[in-house]
């Protein structure tokens, strides 16, 4: 049906008469959506039968990558691209009267993530099938999202996100598949000759159901699974509730309201004990669900389990799913029959993880009594663990009671959920070469020590597919017409395009590129704002989850101060500059939520001012998604990663910026670091301390933020302005907080420290902007030295030199 445009417009059609049985004439681009989307279902579902018999059949190395977030966005486009038939079904689209694009927009984003961590997940999977590697993402099947966020007088509300609310046209549901997965109880030792068995009584069982999304490589043959887990509530006779069919029908109604929250919310709010101990059920239902489908697979391989590491990688993204390490040592001693020392040995070989943080509120720990309670056999398995782990250490460094303290995997009546994932797994990973570098010689400095060759790096990486071939097809047109096609396949070939950094006509398309996603993003801030926006102004960017660390409070204050400058000498000479934030805020991360007020505030201030006459335009886009990032970034002529340097593990929003042209202001942060090491100074926009300063005024002290505020007028003219009533301040309480957090928390993220630095660093990007020609070389720079952090590159070294897995071409 997709070999060719004819055929496909016959297709089409045929499919929306015989299934909808209404005229195309009559059809709504929902129709259309769903049709479209379930031709391509179709489509793909043999070659994923074939990609299956495939790894079977050679008995494949295959890797599982779990992860409580898979940001995967709208899948139509996507999938279309790496079928190879977008611009056909464009076409063919258009020529029956619809618009492929507002197709797109008709299909929900998948409300199965939030962030960074998420984003990196969902460009593995798609680098993973595109290489052809053999692995699959295991998640939760969310009924809600984090939530839907509107701006409601400047401040964020939030809203259900019923992201199913629609059918989701990609997905499966394998009820043959379902496992499951028992809570609470307690666990009946006995012994049986010198053996001890453990028998798990009294549970409270739980039915996982996979809903199975395939994933489709760039050769369209290789299509890869991303499995997402549903918890279901079980009543049968024999089951752990003791109900019968028809009887106590309250207890069953709270029963199964229980069982359905576990996969109802991403990220529960966890501010209370009933949050967290939700939080703790989701990952625990996520690994026990994923080990048994896993196992389960691997025995119709007809293999010996000592096999198991050779068939079979587990990849724990950050510390969400490390219970992935005692529940498979449950399931291979408990209900496979092997001893202590093999079951350790085959779960340390089968498991990798990798550390996103160094943020310590990232690093997770649960009280011991809630694990205990809610997984008394997987406790049992920790706290062995733990026992064992700590001898060690005492045979290792006798007499060192401070060392064990600190490693120890239980410790002040909390299991440390990092500790357990380095002790259980054989590489720990950074995500960027600075990140590891902090985790080596300080945060994780003991266990680099114990295991010197466990802590590698592997810098995150972005599907050029999606961020550039998709959501910026005119640059990506650009690129192949400069230095062909093959850049697609091996992204780091980009680097041909340096030759033409300084050649005017190829600079010029550059520059019309940009203007036309530029224009494209100010019709849609036009049509939710009713402002115009100047698409000559430099477009100034920071979308990312809204958090202190990663600094908006420092943008905005910079804002501030330009306006205050513009207030104060209305002519002054700058570049016209439109600044576009897009943000969530947790919920219950009061701070976050109040510097969104701030920025909605001062953009209602800025943008009705008169004096201001356009200089500088402010917008908060609301309900930040995948599918507004690919409005947004290719439209950005400035990309701002400004996180407090050492904080932000690697980020991937400065990845995509660069691959579609924007120039970084940023701090020596993350992978900002690696992309200076390209790019030179000379490309990008440093300012700021660097990591090892921040790091020793954390240690030892000497930094001053009240000296600050008293020491630069410009620094105390934004914060006075924060509570002194007049245009920002209109009600004192409301940016108070702020206020304070700042001075009287002697500003835990140094946005005062570099603020100078950071006025300064503006003023130097209102000179280069003049300076056309010296610019888009700067952009042409950047843009060919991006195809180093594709996720293709990341996921090759992932292949190699971790999960020990090889392509397999169908």
């Amino acid at each position: 049906m997709f070999t060719d445009k004819e055929a496909f417009k016959e297709a089409f059609v045929d499919d929306l008469v015989g299934k909808l049985g209404k005229p195309l004439e009559e059809a709504s681009i929902a129709d259309v959506y769903h049709i479209l989307g379930s031709m391509v279902r179709a489509q793909t579902g043999k070659n994923w039968a074939n990609t299956n018999l495939k790894y079977k059949a050679g008995r494949e190395k295959q890797v599982y990558y779990f992860s409580m977030e898979f940001l995967i966005g709208r899948l139509l486009g996507n999938n279309l691209l790496n079928m190879g038939v977008l611009e056909m079904v464009r076409d063919g689209l258009s020529e029956l009267g619809f618009s492929l694009q507002d197709v797109e927009e008709e299909e929900a984003d998948a409300g199965l993530g939030n962030g960074g961590l998420g984003r990196l997940a969902a460009c593995f999977l798609d680098s993973l099938a595109s290489l052809q590697y053999a692995g699959h993402g295991c998640g939760i099947r969310y009924k809600y999202g984090l939530f839907e966020q509107k701006i409601v007088d400047g401040y964020q509300v939030e809203l259900p996100d019923y992201w199913l609310q629609k059918d989701n046209v990609w997905e499966v549901r394998r009820e043959d598949k379902s496992v499951e997965v028992r809570f609470w109880g307690r666990v009946d030792i006995d012994k049986v000759g010198d053996k001890l068995v453990f028998r798990h009584k009294d549970y409270e069982a739980v039915r996982a159901v996979p809903y199975d999304v395939p994933i489709i490589g760039a050769d369209r043959r290789h299509v890869n699974t991303l499995r997402n887990w549903s918890a279901e509530s079980i009543l049968r006779p024999d089951s752990a509730l003791g109900l019968e069919p028809g009887t106590d029908y309250h207890k069953f109604l709270e029963y199964k309201r229980s069982v359905e929250s576990i996969s109802e919310f991403l990220y529960p709010d966890d501010s209370e004990y009933e949050g967290k101990l939700l939080r703790l059920k989701q990952q625990y239902f996520l690994c026990s669900a994923g080990l048994q489908s896993i196992l389960r697979t691997f025995g119709k391989l007809g293999l010996p389990l000592s096999e198991l590491p050779n068939k079979v990688a587990l990849h724990i993204n950050d510390t969400h799913p490390t219970l992935v390490i005692p529940e498979l040592m449950r399931i291979l001693m408990d209900d496979r029959g092997l001893e202590w020392d093999e079951a350790w040995n085959i779960t340390t070989r089968m498991v990798s993880y990798t550390n996103h943080t160094i943020l310590s509120e990232a690093l997770e720990k649960w009280p011991v009594n809630m694990v205990r309670e809610l997984v008394p056999r997987v406790y049992l398995i920790i706290d062995e663990i733990n026992t064992r782990f700590c001898a060690e250490l005492m045979r290792r460094y006798p007499g060192d009671q401070n060392r064990i303290s600190q490693m120890a995997i239980i410790y002040d009546d909390q299991v440390r959920m990092a500790h357990l994932a380095i002790v259980g797994s054989h590489s720990v990973n950074g995500v960027a070469a600075l990140h590891t570098d902090i985790l080596r010689k300080r945060e994780m400095r003991l266990f680099d020590e114990m295991y010197p060759h466990r802590f590698n790096n592997k810098t995150n990486g972005i599907t050029h597919r999606r961020w550039l071939m998709h959501a910026n097809r005119d640059l990506a047109g650009l690129i192949t017409d400069a230095i062909g096609t093959r850049w697609m396949t091996h992204p780091q070939e980009m680097i041909g395009l340096i030759k033409y950094c300084e050649d005017s006509s190829f600079q010029q398309k550059i520059a019309e590129i940009k203007r036309k996603n530029k224009l494209r993003l100010a019709e849609y801030i036009k049509s939710r704002h009713n402002v115009t926006v100047d698409p000559d102004s430099i477009f100034d960017v920071q979308v990312k989850r809204l958090h202190a660390y990663k600094r908006q409070l420092l943008n905005i204050l910079h804002i501030m101060h330009l306006y205050n400058q513009i207030k104060a000498s209305p002519g002054i000479d700058i570049v016209p500059r439109t600044f576009i934030f897009a943000a969530k805020a947790a919920p219950s991360y009061h701070l976050a939520k109040r510097i969104i007020k701030l920025i909605n505030t001062v953009a209602d201030i800025v943008n009705r001012d008169s004096d201001v006459n356009g200089k500088i335009r402010i917008f908060f886009l609301e309900n930040y998604s995948v599918s507004l990032a690919e409005k947004i970034i290719p439209a950005a002529d400035v990309s701002e990663q400004i996180s407090t340097a050492s904080k932000e593990a690697s980020g991937t929003g400065n990845m995509k910026f660069m691959m579609n042209g924007a120039l970084t202001i940023g701090t020596m942060d993350g992978a900002n670091v690696e992309m200076n090491e390209m790019i030179g100074n000379e490309n990008m926009f440093l300012f700021g301390l660097r990591a090892e300063q921040v790091m020793d005024y954390y240690q030892y002290g000497g930094y001053n933020a009240r000296g600050m505020y008293n020491s630069d007028s410009r620094v105390k003219e934004v914060l006075d302005q924060l509570i002194t009533p007049g245009p920002i301040c209109c009600y004192h309480q409301d940016f108070e907080h702020i206020y304070h957090s700042l001075l009287d928390n002697n500003d835990e993220f140094f946005v005062l420290k570099d603020f100078p630095s950071y006025v300064e660093t503006h003023v130097e990007i209102d000179r280069a902007y003049r300076n056309r020609s010296g610019w888009l070389k700067k952009s042409i720079i950047n843009i060919g030295h991006s195809g180093k952090f594709s996720s293709d590159n990341t996921i090759s070294r992932y292949a190699s030199e971790i999960w020990n897995i090889r392509q397999v071409p169908l």
